[in-house]
């Protein structure tokens, strides 16, 4: 039995220096990968300091120029769109990170429908920010509501599971080329999409969603922080009242609310995107200097 118990422990003793090790490890590759999200995560963390901050998925990441915005406004401006990031619960986990060390003047949430509908594993790319767990409480809140707060906890080589092997890529492999201030260009494409889809409106309504939806509000509004929703332009058509839960939202609080989508813009121009969800560089270009005037007037009305 005391044999037993000595093995155990041993075991236990290794795995945990291994954990330790190997977390120690994975931060410093955290740290130096040069991969797509790794450095703008990290930036959005710890050093951002821009006026505006651009929050969203990759149709934020690929959609906003800051340095056409920023001589518009005359503001410095930060795209902090991360690819993949998903939902509001991603994007709930930056704004934390930032206003625990800095509070922009103006936050553009680039919003989505999976910011309001129901999916299969919304809390899936919060764990983008686990290499940051232990910093910040509100965060960490949204580890105990996706079940894996005692994983980040006790593993400090599970935090950074979710972006490992990218990161290990983004040691050799540079894929931060042509960034301008967190935007990296979506080269143009072979073909262009051709068919313009028809999506119908969401019913399949994400209560908690729309909970921490307002919590972002709330959060902007206790530091003083303009906030914005902006829809980006996309190449299929949908019905007027597509966005209109998140809308609602920004009326009964007083968010101004850009709908490029539903309007149809650059729906005759196929030639601006990559895919039906994405512009690439021209027309990010483009919609950035559309955008900003149209910013410019509801900071300066």
């Amino acid at each position: 039995m005391k044999k037993f118990v000595m093995s155990l422990a041993f075991i236990l003793a290794a795995f945990f220096a291994i954990d330790r090790v190997g977390g120690v490890v994975m931060w410093w590759v955290n740290q130096h990968s040069h991969d797509l999200s790794g450095p703008k995560i990290k930036y959005l963390a710890s050093d951002v300091h821009e006026d505006v901050v651009l929050l969203g998925t990759s149709r934020c990441n690929l959609h906003y120029v800051p340095s056409i915005i920023s001589d518009s406004v005359g503001m410095s401006v930060y795209n902090g769109g991360i690819d993949a990031s998903n939902n509001i619960y991603a994007h709930y986990v930056a704004l934390t990170h930032i206003l625990s060390h800095h509070t922009p003047k103006v936050v553009c949430l680039d919003v989505l429908t999976h910011d309001f509908s129901e999916q299969e594993d919304p809390f899936k790319t919060i764990t983008f920010f686990a290499p940051y767990f232990g910093r910040n409480e509100q965060a960490d809140s949204l580890f105990r509501e996706a079940g894996i707060y005692w994983k980040c906890r006790i593993s400090h080589l599970y935090r950074f599971n979710a972006k490992a092997s990218s990161n290990i890529v983004g040691l050799f492999v540079n894929r931060q080329i042509g960034e301008d201030h967190g935007y990296i260009p979506a080269r143009k494409p072979r073909q262009h999409p051709c068919v313009l889809e028809k999506f119908d409106t969401p019913t399949e309504i994400d209560g908690k969603k729309l909970e921490y939806v307002r919590r972002f509000v709330d959060l902007c509004r206790q530091k003083s922080v303009k906030l914005v929703f902006v829809v980006s332009p996309r190449f299929t058509q949908v019905d007027s009242t597509y966005y209109d839960v998140l809308k609602e939202i920004a009326r009964k609080n007083d968010v101004p609310f850009l709908d490029y989508h539903t309007s149809g813009l650059y729906q005759n121009h196929p030639e601006y995107f990559k895919d039906a969800s994405h512009l690439w560089d021209m027309g990010a270009r483009l919609y950035s200097s559309v955008f900003a005037s149209d910013l410019k007037r509801i900071l300066n009305p």
